[in-house]
């Protein structure tokens, strides 16, 4: 049964080890007696928003397709890490080693599908596979989840976690049979949106759109399209439209107030196609 990945793999990486070394003894020096005053004022806590910053700037590379940028957020995105390491560290809880030697033990025990004797031919096999380890776990470290929805993330991008807990749902046969019955239902959200909102009850109406947004995460899962990223390029769509717009509009010493709604909507039209 092979355990661990051979040595020879693990020379492989050589490289990288050393220039994660040479980041660590950096981030060392910044966070040191004589290093950033910036760096040195840095807690985990004052560090949450540029996780998040940079975790969106590599999202955003990814999606332009530029290499480049890729290569150099993702090194940003790696520089939090080692610099939340590095302050552990210094207050004695856990270091940048234990980090990497958690992690890996954890892909260890989690692939006995690849590391073990554990069969699994296809993506949902070797999911159920892991999810039995994951709660073998938890019953080991004496902590059994209450739910099966209780590892989703509540800071997690509100589409991205209706997603989740859709499919970690549907994993234990709470879903729709098919994706006509999640359109179905959509209609059936709506209707009750409409009527929430001739009723003018800004509460139901809040309660509503919610279930729509819900609904909408489920069909995006069924026709196996993310339904946070398909609406960031949506609204980078209508970013670039409407920046278009205002460009054509500007040549004339104009602005989309200066049109009624024919007339602008035309030229929105005419926007889309020129852009897209």
């Amino acid at each position: 049964m092979n355990r661990d990945p051979s040595r020879e793999e693990a020379e492989a990486h050589h490289p990288a080890a050393e220039e994660l070394k040479r980041l660590m003894a950096i981030i060392s020096r910044l966070r040191g007696p004589n290093g950033c005053p910036w760096d040195r004022a840095q807690t985990l806590k004052s560090l949450r928003p540029y996780l998040l910053e940079e975790t969106y700037e590599v999202l955003e590379a990814i999606d332009s397709g530029d290499d480049t940028a890729h290569l150099e957020e993702l090194g940003d995105l790696l520089l939090q890490v080692v610099l939340q390491a590095e302050i552990a560290r210094e207050s004695g809880r856990w270091s940048m080693a234990e980090v990497a030697r958690t992690i890996s033990e954890k892909l260890l025990f989690r692939h006995p599908h690849v590391f073990g004797d554990v069969e699994a031919t296809d993506s949902k096999a070797a999911y159920r596979s892991w999810e039995k380890v994951k709660a073998k776990e938890r019953e080991h470290a004496g902590k059994p989840r209450k739910s099966v929805l209780s590892g989703v993330p509540k800071a997690a991008p509100s589409l991205m976690r209706a997603e989740r807990v859709g499919d970690k749902a549907a994993h234990t046969g709470f879903d729709w049979p098919n994706v006509r019955l999640v359109r179905q239902k959509l209609d059936e959200e709506l209707a009750e949106l409409d009527a929430a909102m001739d009723s003018r009850d800004e509460e139901k109406i809040f309660i509503e759109l919610g279930d729509v947004l819900l609904t909408l995460a489920s069909l995006g899962r069924f026709v196996q399209v993310h339904a946070e990223d398909a609406l960031r390029e949506a609204v980078e769509r209508f970013i670039k439209r409407f920046q278009h717009l205002e460009a054509s509009l500007a040549a004339e010493n104009k602005t989309p107030r200066d049109l009624d709604l024919e007339a602008l909507e035309t030229r929105w039209q005419q926007s889309k196609k020129e852009v897209d």
